[in-house]
């Protein structure tokens, strides 16, 4: 699969910089955007001169913009931009998200508004200005990153909220449009020790928090943003044309009653 024009959300940095570049290694056109500002319990900023240069260095190209997901003028430029340029849109990943933890007592109405409109009302702001574009050529992927805490996680009330959300929003939208030849699917990142700007903002900013004691996949490692990409690219492909309205767990049993039992000692 080849030449596909794909918009992704937060696609300057942590998972959303990994989906860009495998997505761009595997020939496809994408149009990529994010805030070079630090967001919200996030050590994500000033993403897209790194991204530009290892793109450069892969020799693969991208276009890189800064745009805010939770203004609808700001993603209608980029989906303008990207018509303009390619003439379509085949597929859109929905990953920008803000994770700050805290309970329902912890959070203030402005955090909560804030949460909400990047992590909910920016994947619907998307949808709803790449469909008619996918209705009018037949069809189109669109892929929803969500996470484990969609299913409730302690210290975690609003992100949780939102990320449950997302899934419902994502398979609303697969029967709707599930005769029009648009899928919806929603990749869920598991088996702990990701590294992405929310995460290391939530260590504030240590690295090497990451992986010890992770239950890790059934690949005897945690996961990492290529295995992410890896999962987007394939239901973005004519491989997963009959697949629309499900969640792929990449990692094992991130919504499924986990967590995963630690690794027995050897």
């Amino acid at each position: 699969m080849t030449g596909k024009i794909v918009i992704v959300t937060g696609g300057t940095f942590g998972i959303g910089r990994q989906i860009t570049l495998g997505l761009a290694a595997r020939g496809h056109k994408v149009v990529a955007f994010g805030l070079e500002g630090r967001q919200l319990s996030s050590t994500a900023e000033a993403a897209i001169p790194g991204l530009r240069d290892e793109l450069s260095r892969r020799d693969r190209r991208a276009d890189l913009l800064e745009a805010d997901v939770s203004q609808s003028s700001d993603v209608e430029r980029v989906v303008r931009f990207a018509v303009e340029r390619y003439g379509r849109i085949d597929g859109l990943v929905n990953n920008a998200a803000i994770g700050p933890l805290g309970t329902v007592l912890d959070t203030d109405e402005t955090l909560f508004d804030r949460i909400v409109a990047v992590n909910l009302k920016g994947p619907y702001l998307t949808s709803r200005a790449v469909l008619p574009h996918m209705l009018r050529q037949g069809g189109g992927s669109i892929v929803n990153i969500g996470s484990g805490a969609g299913w409730g996680k302690p210290n975690m009330a609003v992100y949780s909220a939102t990320k449950g959300a997302l899934v419902a929003l994502g398979a609303a939208t697969a029967y709707d449009f599930i005769h029009h030849g648009i899928r919806v699917n929603t990749v869920i990142p598991g088996g702990g020790g990701i590294v992405s700007g929310m995460s290391l903002g939530r260590v504030g900013g240590d690295a090497s928090r990451f992986g010890i004691g992770a239950p890790g996949t059934a690949a005897g490692r945690p996961a990492t943003g290529d295995d992410i990409a890896n999962a987007v690219a394939f239901l973005l492909s004519p491989d997963a044309e009959t697949i629309s309205g499900t969640v792929i767990d990449v990692g094992c049993f991130a919504h499924q009653g986990g967590p995963v039992p630690p690794k027995p000692k050897s």
